[in-house]
């Protein structure tokens, strides 16, 4: 990172300072994604992560990666270390529990070659660590970072932070809490959410199957939550099993056979024998909106600023966006000469992901409400919106389009990609 100052002059505990125009705290894939999308802003960046630097990678953990999501990774010039190591679809089957009717998303529906990919957590973080130190020097990334203390100024903001023993003094123009859904950041600041939690906990693991077919993603609606089927490379795939508290914690300490008999039930037999190849994770569903994701010197990214429900694979993609959209407001803002971290700059940011991250919370929060119901009407009344999805291509395509990400304002990033994704 160029430019920094060094000032030890006046402690007998020598404190660093170090300046620069942004300071990201959370280095996860949101966080790093910021970092990466200001490669050329002309702006200086310190990122800092709690974990170490292996440590913030090792999470044995896959996500649903939209078209779009892949569009602004090409756009950054990181897509090219992701692409290959990552799972591909090109349909998605859409089912509710043992209903005989399923709908089916094709790639020609939405004119893209996939409809979609699964990237595992450590090779989208180590991806984009390895970007940012070779293609960013603007970017210094500060791992095993504490933060003890964040002031805001009129003109800036000062983090106080402990790295492996040395006490630094970050000197910013705006702090970016990248920093999860229990964000310090965002509780420090006094920004509060709405939300709630579900009745509902997320059993995460992967699995190797003996299927023909390795490029399905399947979301089977079940009475006691969704479940996502997405597929990874290598004949893999990552299981979102959805479901109440108690019956994940079941799931999770069952016998291995028998819990891959009921796994083989669950996914309808179309992945043929299965195989563990992973621990089983289990974490609470919940909804979460900011009601400020910006105050002066202060903007929230991520599941920082909102959290949704896993079905339909949302998550993620909406902190990817997060982070491009405010990546752009911020470049945009240093090139005409703006004040990055003034109140009125940062509220474009909010107005263009606030709405859009809202309509997905409650896209999210409708579909697990009306497929976790085993009430005859509500039964009745899904089944017959999936008939209509299967009878009518508008509607088909308007649904899609709203899962990938291409309904709403797209970032320039992107726009490079309009007609398509590049790769075959």
């Amino acid at each position: 990172m160029q430019d920094l100052h060094f000032d030890t002059q006046h402690s007998s505990t020598p404190t660093v300072d170090l300046d620069c125009d942004v300071v990201v705290i959370g280095g996860g894939i949101v966080g790093a994604t910021l970092a990466a999308a200001l490669k050329d802003s002309g702006l200086r960046i310190i990122v800092l992560e709690a974990s170490s630097l292996q440590g913030a990678i090792a999470r044995e953990r896959g996500y649903a990666l939209s078209p779009l999501s892949g569009q602004i990774f090409e756009g950054i010039g990181v897509w090219d270390q992701i692409f290959p190591y990552i799972g591909k679809y090109r349909h998605i089957y859409l089912s509710d529990a043992d209903a005989p009717r399923i709908v089916k998303f094709e790639t020609k529906d939405l004119g893209t070659p996939y409809l979609g990919y699964v990237g595992e957590h450590r090779i989208m973080l180590s991806a984009l660590q390895r970007f940012i130190a070779e293609e960013c020097p603007n970017v210094r990334l500060l791992c095993s970072a504490q933060v003890a203390n964040i002031a805001y100024q009129t003109d800036g903001a000062v983090v106080d932070v402990t790295v492996e023993g040395q006490q630094y003094q970050v000197r910013s123009r705006l702090v970016v809490g990248a920093d999860g859904a229990n964000s310090q950041t965002r509780q420090t600041a006094g920004i509060k959410t709405n939300g709630w939690k579900y009745w509902q906990s997320c059993l995460t693991f992967m699995i190797t199957h003996e299927a023909p077919r390795n490029d399905i993603a399947f979301e089977r609606f079940w009475p006691d939550g969704p479940m996502g089927v997405l597929p990874l490379s290598g004949n893999r795939y990552h299981i979102v099993w959805t479901a109440p508290h108690s019956t994940a914690k079941a799931l999770q300490t069952l016998d291995e056979a028998e819990f891959l008999e009921k796994l083989e039930y669950f996914t309808g037999g179309y992945l043929g024998k299965l195989t563990l190849n992973s621990d089983r994770f289990v974490f609470p569903v919940q909804l979460l909106q900011s009601q400020d994701y910006v105050r002066s010197r202060l903007a929230l990214v991520g599941d920082a600023a909102h959290r949704c429900h896993p079905v339909a694979g949302q998550g993620l993609n909406l902190g990817i966006r997060d982070a491009a959209a405010l990546a752009q407001i911020l470049s945009d803002a240093h090139q005409h000469g703006e004040d990055i971290g003034n109140l009125r700059i940062l509220k474009r940011y909010e107005r263009w992901r606030k709405f859009e991250n809202l309509t997905i919370l409650g896209f999210t929060d409708f579909l697990d409400r009306m497929f976790s119901n085993n009430w005859p009407p509500v039964v009745m009344l899904r089944r017959l919106g999936l008939l209509m999805l299967r009878s009518l291509p508008p509607l088909k395509v308007l649904a899609l389009k709203l899962m990938t990400g291409f309904v709403g304002r797209r970032p320039s990033l992107s726009k490079q990609l309009e007609n398509g994704d590049r790769y075959p």
